[in-house]
């Protein structure tokens, strides 16, 4: 798949946006006043700035309100109604602390499970996709839930909380990098399968349909060298999860925390691209690019 620079902003500042608001409807850290304005501040740049990031990859931004209309079948469509409510809801648990030094707190559990919700259902966008086999899997939305919750336990200040969950989402990503790998080729698709025509034989492909590129080479089909993918894995693995942990074990300060926030949502970044770079989409085949 394309690694769109607006689909990985996305992904990548939302996630952690929801999760450090989930941190904070579940009352972590305790803050009111002006500390929980600026907390609540970092929550909503990161959330909604993510989601504007997202529209940018859309071919009609202007027609992105009608995705709320398709909440019954469209996965798209429930992130939007999750992150419209779950903004809204923290919304007025934060207005409580900011303003009224009250913590609204079954508002704020609600919010925070809204914001999980939200990461789920961004999650599940992929994870249907039967024409990528190494999304289509249960681990993606583990994913996505764990790196939301191991960030936002960063930005919260959560040190022992992030150490935790820093750890399940390194093992979760090894995870998903070690039977991705494998996932093409298990779910059985290839030429044959692909143009149907399996009962004569082996299928191959003589040339390309044509000369030139088109829409689904641009948006679907992308090619990472095996070696490049593995240094960008590692480069991923060091800055999401070695460099914070070690910081977190090390001394946690002001300091510390702000570079392993930093190193962490540079490591993200990175596999973001790798999940979008390294997706196997089955049009590929067509092109004799898998």
């Amino acid at each position: 798949m394309h690694p769109a620079p607006s689909v990985i902003i996305f992904t990548t500042l939302s996630g952690l946006g929801f999760g450090l608001l989930t941190f904070l409807g579940l009352g972590l850290p305790e803050v009111s006043g002006w500390v929980a304005f600026w907390f609540f501040l970092i929550g909503y740049v990161l959330a909604v700035g993510g989601l504007i990031s997202s529209t940018f990859h859309l071919g009609h931004p202007e027609r992105a309100l009608k995705a709320f209309t398709q909440w019954k079948t469209s996965w798209l469509s429930r992130e939007g109604i999750c992150a419209v409510a779950a903004l809204l809801t923290m919304a007025l648990y934060g207005a409580g602390l900011v303003f009224f030094n009250a913590a609204w707190q079954p508002l704020g559990y609600l919010g925070a499970l809204l914001s999980l919700a939200t990461v789920f259902t961004t999650s599940m966008i992929y994870t249907q996709m039967k024409t990528v086999p190494r999304w289509h899997t249960p681990l993606t939305p583990v994913k996505f839930l764990a790196l939301s919750l191991a960030g936002g336990a960063l930005l919260a200040g959560q040190a022992f909380a992030a150490i935790f969950l820093l750890l399940i989402a390194a093992a979760i990503t090894i995870a998903t990098w070690i039977i991705g790998d494998g996932a093409f080729e298990k779910s059985g698709t290839d030429m044959e399968t692909a143009t149907g025509l399996g009962a004569i034989g082996r299928v191959k492909a003589f040339e390309p349909p044509h000369t030139g590129t088109n829409y689904l080479l641009r948006e679907f089909v992308h090619v990472v060298g095996r070696k490049h993918a593995m240094n960008l894995r590692i480069l991923a693995f060091v800055f999401a999860f070695i460099i914070p942990i070690l910081l977190m074990v090390a001394l946690v300060n002001h300091v510390t925390a702000a570079i392993a926030i930093l190193s962490h949502l540079i490591g993200v970044a990175i596999a973001r691209w790798l999940f979008f770079a390294e997706a196997e989409h089955v049009v590929g085949l067509y092109y004799g690019k898998r």
